[in-house]
């Protein structure tokens, strides 16, 4: 493939599997939206391992090959991966750095096992690593100071992190695997076996309202943050403005019916933040 067909790969691959972070691009300097979505192909790549396998071993493997790609070692034909090409092409043309990459590909190794999220503060470390470490590289790629954006990038990572596991609660309970934090768990006590069953309780709605209380708290300290930065840099938190959305709209009833959120509805609210 050429480097124009690899870039398309890349731009139809996040638009199928993360239109969220897609419709983000459609809102940049069109120079930077390549690099951008070669790192978005490349993170639903890496998030999307464990549904793509039945035994954690060759999730593993297909992780190392991603941090072996980083580090140089082409086993399995680098070049020939249209998302690998591309990342590496981002890598070099924006100086990312490959060890908080590399940080990224470590945090889901998690994903392949059914170990709990032991407490809060491992939700919150695991967020940082990825949605947090997503959200720096896209201000770096916008041209942002890294140490600048590190702050307001790990409020906003921690609160966007923390939100998916809640909207990804049904498909982790369909596989029995938490990412509700067992201190929560225990404090006030929730039955497992309710979650994996998918039975909403009122133990279990309290627990995810004190979760949205943690969302909100760092969604209001990174968006406090915003402002200091350049305006080139801030189109790389604008999901912050559909995280927004959803605090608005509150606890759902039922956390294993979220509601639906139309593709429409993404790209108006999107537009109403660039405006």
């Amino acid at each position: 493939m050429s480097g124009e067909d690899d870039a398309a790969f890349c731009a139809q691959d996040v638009r199928e599997r993360d239109f969220e972070r897609y419709a983000l691009t459609l809102f940049v300097a069109p120079e930077h939206r390549r690099a951008l979505l070669a790192l978005y192909a490349f993170n639903a790549e890496v998030s999307r391992v464990r549904d793509m396998v039945s035994q954690s071993l060759p999730g593993e493997i297909r992780l190392q090959w991603w941090a072996d790609a980083l580090a140089g070692k082409e086993h399995g034909e680098v070049g020939g991966n249209p998302i690998a090409a591309e990342l590496l092409h981002a890598v070099e043309a924006y100086g990312l750095p490959r060890d908080v990459l590399d940080s990224l590909i470590e945090a889901r190794r998690f994903d392949l096992y059914d170990d709990p999220i032991p407490s809060l503060q491992h939700l919150e470390a695991y967020a940082t690593r990825t949605d947090g470490t997503m959200l720096a590289l896209s201000a770096r790629v916008l041209g942002g100071d890294a140490a600048r954006a590190e702050a307001p990038a790990r409020e906003a990572g921690i609160a966007l992190g923390i939100m998916r596991a809640i909207n990804l609660l049904p498909l982790h309970a369909s596989r029995r695997q938490l990412y509700l934090p067992a201190d929560l768990i225990a404090q006030f006590q929730v039955q497992i076996e309710d979650v994996l069953v998918g039975q909403p309780t009122p133990a279990l709605r309290e627990l995810i309202g004190h979760l949205h209380g943690v969302v909100q708290a760092r969604y209001d300290a990174a968006t406090a943050q915003l402002p200091s930065l350049p305006p080139g840099v801030r189109p790389a938190f604008r999901q912050l403005a559909l995280l927004r959305r959803q605090l608005e709209a509150g606890v759902p009833q039922d956390p294993f019916r979220p509601p639906e959120r139309s593709r429409l509805r993404t790209l108006w609210t999107m537009w109403r933040a660039k405006r």
